[in-house]
């Protein structure tokens, strides 16, 4: 794969000087952990109109997470973890800044939208902080908001996580869709979504939304504008799979369900959609029909509607994944292997028929988000995150990369082609 290695440049801010990062002493720490661990729990503003922000701009702490291209723009998002990120949701202007090795982030739609400091309960036009981002056949956008700010030891549900859908054509938000406290309690867990739809038929899509805190599946009509729940075993995190390596920390994550992916349209006009636990090697797959049914979500007992396809190998955790229509593969992030690995779907799910597509323990440290254009083009975010928490990023080389391939030359030369 190729790579634009990225540094993080947003036009007209500068580091606050008042607040300057201290970087720590560099070294390998061994700690058994989950993600940012909450110890003083959840923190809701119910009295309070505006979040307390101390610094409006920290290089350092601007991680990006995902990664989506449509039609010359690269849709970067950075989630507030960390204090001094201007912008949660951006995009690069591939014309101008494609080729430069630290392009320019754009605020999106605007930077009114993203700003900290207009962030309160009484704002719905305002963004709190978005993982990955998805497009869909109507040229739309659509994203979770988590409405979490995740400080260490302070996270604060600002407000209600939601779901937004903005139209590309004209940059227009057409709908925030928020998800009431009956459905989740907190948005920490909403960092993926997967859009259902059909051409001409853009008012009757689905959209699936993994919680891998709550390890539960929530499906979101746009038609009826209701959202169910989805609970199942194979949700869950599993206990052998959860202790990784990656980047010289070792550490132990308890990530449920995580990313959803759509299969082929079949005869009777549904698709199967497979998903997987981060902190597990398994995938799993349910058809859409199931899925649609809001009834469904009701049943105890789900039979054999969910079923395990199988077991992608050793050290083969996953983030994210999609199926490419074209190849009929399944391209997925690898965070143990540091790479990017592949599944033909035609063939049975076993470990055997599992390809390589990329690795680099050096460069392509944690892929955090996968995506496939318009123009089959696959594009990889990787971001160094496991030395982010428990390390020290080196400010003297590139942290983050995004990686770009056809999704034929990623499958030549595997057992994917």
């Amino acid at each position: 794969m190729v790579y634009v290695e990225t540094g993080i440049v947003f036009p007209k801010w500068n580091e606050d000087e008042n607040s300057k990062y201290r970087f720590r002493n560099k070294r390998s720490e061994v700690r058994i952990t989950s993600r940012d661990d909450i110890t003083v729990g959840v923190r809701s503003l119910q009295n309070s109109n505006n979040v307390e922000n101390n610094s409006s701009y920290i290089a350092y702490n601007n991680v990006p997470m995902g990664a989506t291209h449509f039609q010359g723009r690269l849709f970067i998002t950075m989630p507030r973890r960390r204090v001094g990120i201007p912008s949660t949701l951006n995009y690069i202007d591939m014309i101008k800044d494609g080729n430069n090795p630290s392009p320019k982030l754009h605020a999106y739609p605007n930077f009114d939208t993203n700003d900290i400091n207009s962030i309160s309960q009484s704002n719905s036009q305002s963004l709190v902080s978005v993982y990955r981002t998805t497009t869909d056949l109507c040229q739309r956008l659509w994203f979770i908001d988590t409405g979490m700010l995740e400080y260490p030891n302070n996270h604060t549900q600002v407000k209600r996580p939601s779901i937004w859908i903005i139209d590309l054509k004209t940059d227009a938000v057409i709908k925030r869709f928020e998800i009431q406290p009956q459905i989740v309690e907190s948005g920490r867990g909403l960092a993926s979504i997967t859009i259902d739809v059909r051409a001409q038929q853009c008012n009757k899509a689905f959209a699936y939304v993994p919680d891998l805190v709550s390890n539960q599946l929530y499906v979101y009509s746009l038609e009826t504008d209701r959202i169910w729940t989805f609970r199942h075993n194979y949700f869950n995190f599993d206990p052998i799979s959860g202790d990784l390596s990656i980047g010289g920390q070792t550490f132990r994550w308890n990530d449920g369900i995580f990313s959803t992916t759509l299969g082929a349209i079949q005869r009777n006009g549904y698709r199967d959609v497979y998903f997987h636990p981060m902190a597990s090697t398994n995938e799993f797959v349910v058809s859409s029909s199931i899925l649609q049914n809001e009834t469904n979500a009701a049943r105890s007992d789900h039979g054999r509607d969910f079923r395990i396809l199988g077991n992608r190998g050793i050290n083969k955790q996953s983030t994210m994944h999609e199926y490419d229509e074209r190849t009929g593969i399944i391209f997925y992030d690898e965070i143990h292997r540091n790479g990017v690995g592949c599944w033909n779907t035609r063939k049975p799910f076993s470990a055997e028929n599992h390809g390589t597509v990329a690795q680099d323990e050096a460069r392509m440290i944690y892929p955090s988000d996968l995506t496939i254009d318009d123009n089959g083009t696959i594009w990889v975010m990787t971001n160094s995150m496991p030395l982010f928490i428990y390390s020290t990023l080196d400010s003297n080389t590139f942290n983050f990369r995004v990686w770009k391939q056809n999704v034929y030359e990623a499958a030549k030369n595997t057992i994917c082609a």
